[in-house]
């Protein structure tokens, strides 16, 4: 079994009063279900798990729900004699968007207090934007994404005394041991090949054969398309045509989206895919970086909606798309292949999974800077610049952008390949396996 982070939000929750419903909410194919399930059984004696997918698609028990006494004599018609009492009965809704209806339903069940719940959603994030009655104060919603790298690192047998070791040096700023450093830029790099999606991560323990673990990131890729369907055709054609256009602009020295592109006709703006571009970010398929020119803290204040990166929520899919089967690329450093798309996209993932939300610099005058994050103890911004090659040290855009005092910058990050960390000015250079630490 993988472990997971998301293990210790759920083991809080079951030991706490459960005055709200916990909701998981994640793209499809990240684990949710896998650990709710696991979890809740090692915690309640009845367990009841119901999809409502399937349900929409089959039975319709819970369609058309009419109130919470409704409910509870559905619940019964599932689950038998398994229903006891709040403290030891776990009922799992599970793929609650297909009826948004339950939604507001849980404020009242929650209310009742006659058993535990726990929701989860692969869409949530699309059909809680769309939703008019969210039981505000009576939901708990985590999101949860696919393996970062120290799960990813736990899986494949490196133990808590060795990450808390590099955890130490990364906090002091320390560099690591040559032989250590060579054996997590390796992991590393199996990591950007098979990303985190449990279903790859699992074939790849089990195999280590990148050919299956691509068929997986194959169906993947198609499934988040697929999943577009329920809007309108030319809905559905424009969603699925930004997701494909993700990892081409990724290669772009911007790298932004080019909404002129979209359908091939020139004046398009970003007003226009508004929708189009929600969903594949609430569908929690693509993470989304938005520009700022002028930064202020706390950025969210100053972001511009109009100049938008998107990158695929797993690196592991983006290189399926762009090497397919060919390793060499990311194991070997080929001069010729340009792996910044592919160092950012792991470092976009990385932040996002720990709670940061993301912005570019992006000045006309000045250049631009890969990502900037809040920095709360400063009450400034954190810049970050991700080098994949050997001029890591080069960075103009970065120095000037440190250089203004205009931006009151307390520091910076300069993530590689190099395993040597060492501070130059208001500059840090570290591991890019760091990352996870940040």
């Amino acid at each position: 079994m993988l472990n997971r982070k998301i293990q210790q939000t759920l083991n809080e929750y079951f030991n706490s009063n459960r005055d709200k419903v916990l909701i998981i909410d994640g793209a499809r194919q990240v684990g949710k279900s896998y650990i709710i399930r696991h979890e809740g059984r090692a915690n309640f004696p009845n367990f009841i798990e119901v999809n409502m997918i399937d349900d929409r698609d089959g039975a319709r028990v819970f369609a058309d729900v009419k109130g919470t006494e409704d409910f509870y004599v559905r619940l019964s018609a599932v689950a038998g004699r398994r229903l006891g009492t709040k403290d030891n009965t776990l009922v799992f809704l599970d793929e609650i968007q297909a009826y948004p209806s339950l939604l507001t339903l849980l404020k009242f069940l929650c209310d009742e207090g006659r058993f535990t719940y726990v929701a989860s959603g692969s869409l949530l994030g699309v059909t809680m934007h769309k939703t008019l009655s969210i039981p505000g104060g009576r939901i708990q919603v985590e999101h949860m994404y696919p393996l970062d790298f120290e799960e990813f690192l736990w899986a494949n047998g490196i133990g808590k005394e060795v990450i808390d070791s590099m955890r130490k040096r990364f906090k002091n700023k320390e560099s690591s041991n040559d032989g250590l450093h060579r054996r997590m830029l390796e992991l590393f790099k199996t990591y950007l090949l098979v990303g985190g999606l449990p279903q790859a991560v699992n074939t790849y323990l089990d195999s280590q054969n990148i050919y299956r673990v691509r068929k997986i990131h194959e169906e993947i890729f198609s499934l988040y398309k697929e999943d577009a369907s329920q809007y309108s055709m030319q809905e559905k054609l424009q969603i699925r045509r930004i997701y494909d256009m993700i990892p081409s602009y990724m290669e772009n020295r911007k790298k932004r989206l080019h909404f002129n592109d979209v359908e091939e006709k020139r004046g398009k703006a970003a007003r226009d895919y508004e929708d189009d571009i929600e969903y594949l970010i609430s569908a929690g398929v693509a993470l989304e970086v938005r520009a700022i020119a002028n930064p202020t803290f706390p950025l969210v204040s100053s972001a511009k909606k109009n100049l938008l990166k998107l990158y695929l929520n797993d690196v592991g899919l983006l290189t399926y798309v762009l090497f397919r089967n060919n390793v060499t690329a990311i194991k070997d450093d080929q001069l010729s292949i340009n792996l910044g798309s592919v160092y950012e996209t792991v470092v976009a993932t990385e932040l996002m999974a720990h709670g940061h939300t993301l912005f570019y610099y992006d000045n006309k005058q000045k250049g631009e800077v890969d990502f900037l994050i809040d920095d709360y103890d400063n009450l400034t911004v954190l810049p970050i610049e991700v080098k994949s090659g050997k001029d890591y040290s080069i960075h103009r855009a970065l120095d000037r952008f440190i250089a203004n005092q205009d931006y009151r910058v307390q520091s910076a990050l300069v993530l590689s390949n190099e395993g040597e960390s060492r501070t130059e000015n208001a500059t840090t250079y570290l591991p890019i396996y760091f990352i996870m630490f940040l």
